[in-house]
């Protein structure tokens, strides 16, 4: 009577272990799933900020991007050519560059917002060395 008891408390354990593993590792739960599901596609991998955390100038930049102008540069919209090859690889066009005022500056300075086509904005404060993708 023992040995049929023991195979199936055991093939219970089993089956019960096989659904936490199952269930902890998916991506519709857990606390891993929530920090990912936050980061959209294109910026996994890439160092991110989310809007809050960008400088004042930054935000006013974006803001100007969402309403479509008036921007204060001549160069704001252009396309950005990525010859640093910092973001991913884009036909030409795909990118656009708009300047982030830096205070005590007289010319553009270093700080930039680049966009994609496809929905993504990228903040840089080393003029292209560097490239953070920004979380709206």
């Amino acid at each position: 009577m023992l040995t049929r008891f023991v195979p199936r408390v055991l093939g219970a354990v089993l089956l019960s272990l096989a659904v936490l593993v199952t269930g902890c590792s998916s991506e519709s739960g857990g606390a891993a799933a929530d920090v990912s599901a936050s980061v959209p596609a294109w910026a996994h991998g890439m160092a991110t900020v989310e809007v809050g955390r960008l400088p004042e100038e930054a935000r006013r930049t974006l803001r100007r991007i969402d309403d479509g102008g008036p921007y204060p540069y001549a160069k704001d919209g252009t396309v950005f050519s990525n010859f640093e090859r910092e973001l991913p690889r884009r036909k030409r066009g795909y990118y656009h560059e708009y300047t982030v005022r830096t205070p005590g500056e007289r010319d553009r300075g270093a700080r930039r917002i680049v966009t994609g086509d496809g929905g993504e904005f990228y903040y840089t404060d080393d003029h292209y060395a560097s490239f953070k993708a920004v979380l709206r």
